[in-house]
């Protein structure tokens, strides 16, 4: 009986082939677990090594284990000793200017306009634009969201007005486009680095921040006097998600359509993320006596209009900066257009 026992087995494991782990992938993003990086990297991670019946892993670096910020970590893509990671714009800025035109203020008007962009024929455009002047090293994969929208919040009092904003001291990242949009709306710009944030509001270093209310209130920035927001949305926090070009052309193609795919679901999981966690952020920011005010039509139109120089300072100051807000407002455009079409139908 051991003889038939052991073809049988044989044959059954040729039927049914396991396929061996061919690639691991080494995916870093440099916040935590409570993320809606984290969020993205775990569908991510699922869907791929499902997908590939086990065939690519994906390993996830939270935190500052591999690289610390965004130039040493597009670096380590760079040279291959990281696979995966995710920058804000500011943050890949110092190699790619251009990409600054995602943080231009007040172009995209809301969620499902910028879902519509950003998953359309831009994100291609930038691709290619990045991929050329990085040498073919960097792959720009997708973008998502990490936070949501920038909001303008403060420790002294309610933002109605550009007005309002006049001589406060403004903490800005240390990318020269956020700044410039400080200065714009007469307020002072403070480039303070995020670890440091709490402790400046709290000792009147500065006086505001522009954040999403998720950060606010992980940070527990209410505690250090932040008690005012004002829903401006003036930029959507977008999150682009880097890839070593030669670790994805190393794969066959039914591998990277499976990697493809698996950016596609990652960035619906960081579309969605930040809307489901919102809301319990706004309902804690209210009831420690927080303030949240949406201005109006109006309001919101005067703000763009004070704006208006640092679209002059990105085109004047941005090598192909003309070129690139053009086509991003074309994007704007045309995904404003499919939105309205289809919003008639459906309200009918």
């Amino acid at each position: 009986m051991l003889k038939p026992a052991l073809t049988l087995a044989a044959a059954l494991a040729l039927a049914t082939p396991v396929m061996a782990q061919e690639y691991t992938l080494r995916a870093v993003a440099n916040s935590n677990e409570n993320d809606e990086d984290f969020d993205g990297l775990q569908v991510f991670k699922s869907h791929v090594e499902a997908a590939s019946n086990g065939a690519i892993a994906v390993e996830i670096f939270m935190g500052t284990q591999l690289c610390s910020n965004g130039a040493e970590c597009l670096q380590g893509v760079a040279d291959g000793s990281i696979d995966v990671y995710i920058s804000t714009s500011d943050g890949a800025a110092g190699l790619f200017p251009y990409l600054q035109v995602l943080d231009l203020p007040y172009i995209m008007a809301d969620d499902r306009v910028a879902e519509r962009v950003l998953t359309g024929d831009f994100t291609r455009q930038l691709r290619d634009m990045t991929l050329e002047d990085s040498g073919g090293m960097l792959r720009l994969m997708t973008i998502g969201n990490t936070g949501g929208w920038r909001n303008f919040a403060n420790t002294k009092r309610r933002i109605q007005t550009p007005a309002d904003l006049s001589g406060m001291k403004m903490r800005t990242v240390v990318a020269d486009l956020p700044q410039e949009l400080v200065r714009a709306l007469d307020a002072s710009p403070t480039p303070i680095p995020w670890a440091e944030l709490f402790t400046s509001l709290q000792t009147n270093v500065v006086e505001g921040t522009a954040n999403g209310i998720t950060d606010i209130m992980s940070m527990r920035f209410p505690e250090a006097g932040l008690q005012y927001l004002t829903l401006d949305g003036h930029a959507y926090m977008g999150a682009m998600w880097w890839m070593s070009n030669e670790r994805f052309m190393e794969m066959p193609e039914d591998m990277r359509a499976i990697v493809v795919d698996g950016f596609a679901q990652l960035q619906q999981a960081t579309f969605a993320s930040p809307k489901r966690k919102s809301i319990a952020a706004y309902e804690e920011f209210r009831a420690g006596g927080g303030e949240v005010y949406v201005p109006t039509a109006e309001e919101k139109a005067a703000f763009t209009e004070a704006a208006a120089p640092v679209y002059d300072w990105f085109t004047s100051n941005v090598d192909g900066g003309e070129e690139i807000l053009a086509s991003f407002r074309e994007a704007v455009s045309q995904a404003e257009t499919a939105l309205a079409e289809e919003r008639a139908r459906d309200i009918q």
